[in-house]
């Protein structure tokens, strides 16, 4: 059965010079990654949340239970800007999912935590996420998720490390 990149490759066929194989890979984790990020995207406004609000809750939430952080921490772990970070802490604050709270032991820090509600919406979101991943994942094996994941691991480890042999 024929899928939208072998279509996409026989239409490119004998027009531009490409390794049909490399094209096929490529192609289909690119389409792949743009369906996940729709999906996503479609979970993430089941649960009213924009994709930044997720991950400004979603690195707050992996400090684990009572977890906090500055905002400096969290411009610095997301790549915001101090003044973008204090917007999206404005709005998640303003709707109550995130709360502003002063140091005991340095009154000028303040730190940045998840409320009850903000941990309970984040979870929601991962859940669904999940459950969007599961199903694209799904429908290989576990043998075959392992090899997938070390080929992609190896790869991936090829483009952050550029200069060091294979395996």
């Amino acid at each position: 059965m024929d899928d939208s990149v072998d279509r996409h490759i026989a239409r490119w066929r004998g027009k531009a010079p490409f390794d049909e194989r490399v094209e096929a890979i490529v192609t289909r984790m690119q389409f792949l990654v743009k369906h996940l990020a729709q999906t996503k995207d479609s979970a993430l406004a089941a649960v009213g949340l924009q994709d930044f609000e997720y991950e400004t809750l979603h690195w707050l939430g992996a400090r684990g239970e009572g977890g906090r952080a500055t905002p400096s921490e969290l411009a610095a772990e997301l790549k915001v800007s101090p003044a973008g970070m204090t917007g999206r802490l404005d709005t998640l604050e303003k709707a109550g999912l995130v709360r502003r709270v002063r140091s005991v032991e340095d009154r000028r820090r303040v730190d940045v935590e998840l409320t009850s509600e903000g941990r309970a919406i984040w979870l929601k979101a991962m859940d669904l996420r999940g459950e969007v991943e599961d199903a694209m994942v799904g429908v290989l094996g576990p043998d075959d998720q392992d090899v997938l994941a070390a080929l992609l691991k190896r790869m991936l480890l090829r483009m952050e490390n550029p200069g060091t042999p294979d395996r």
